[in-house]
């Protein structure tokens, strides 16, 4: 598996049902109408505007009775979702160099300034990164910041021993068995250290699926399907749990 992953995919059927806005200076999607609870989501790769990223935030604005943010970190780039479908500009589109170009250091300053705002904005804050938003998750849980109450991630990407040693808050990991990011060496560190600090923790294991597969799982093919709709239960239910 390679970090071709990170680029393919299926565009999901379904109509967003929240609004554009602008929140702490960021163009965002929001969804949901609790005033108190607010869950703030982190995006892959196809950014703020993806269909996906859309449905599935209203569903966890539905499901766990919150307003959520699905913000723009890229900065105004769009990566389309006409590339799941064009092999040809799958293999033209550069991850490293798209890395390059939204890198932790220029990217996490808006990501934190936005987490600060829903904090003093809302009694309870939850987050959820996806593939690149994962790591960033990682640092909004770690201890000394008391940014967010929980955090979840699916297959995140880009992840440090650091993030990992210093979180302090309820965590959640959607792992699917075969991923190149979040390594075997990764989710055995994660399933050794979180607990060993004490943190609330849980891990949900999905066999034979594969990076990617929560936001961009092929809803036509019954374990992919079953996969993603449990992952999205599975974070709605932690929301749940540990915002409520």
């Amino acid at each position: 598996m390679s970090s071709d992953c990170c680029k393919s995919g299926f565009k999901w059927e379904g109509t967003p049902t929240g609004t554009e806005a602008t929140f702490a200076g960021t163009k965002t999607y929001v969804t949901g109408e609790s005033k108190s609870i607010a869950i703030l989501y982190i995006h892959d790769i196809f950014g703020w505007t993806f269909p996906n990223a859309r449905v599935l935030a209203d569903y966890y604005a539905e499901k766990a009775n919150a307003t959520v943010y699905v913000p723009d970190f890229f900065d105004g780039e769009i990566v389309s979702p006409e590339m799941l479908d064009d092999p040809t500009k799958q293999a033209s589109f550069s991850i490293p160099d798209f890395i390059s170009r939204h890198s932790k250091e220029l990217r996490y300053p808006a990501i934190l300034n936005f987490a600060t705002e829903l904090r003093n904005q809302y009694d309870k804050v939850g987050t959820i990164g996806f593939c690149y938003g994962g790591w960033a998750v990682f640092r909004l849980g770690a201890k000394d910041q008391g940014l967010v109450d929980c955090i979840s991630t699916a297959h995140p990407s880009l992840l440090e021993d650091s993030e990992i040693e210093s979180l302090v808050v309820p965590t959640q990991i959607l792992s699917p068995e075969h991923d190149f990011a979040f390594t075997d060496e990764l989710k055995e560190q994660c399933n050794q250290v979180i607990p060993r600090n004490n943190v609330p923790y849980e891990y949900v294991y999905f066999p034979g699926l594969v990076h990617g597969f929560a936001t961009r799982g092929d809803r036509n093919d019954d374990v992919q399907r079953e996969g993603l709709e449990r992952a999205a239960r599975s974070a709605v239910n932690w929301f749940r749990e540990w915002l409520h």
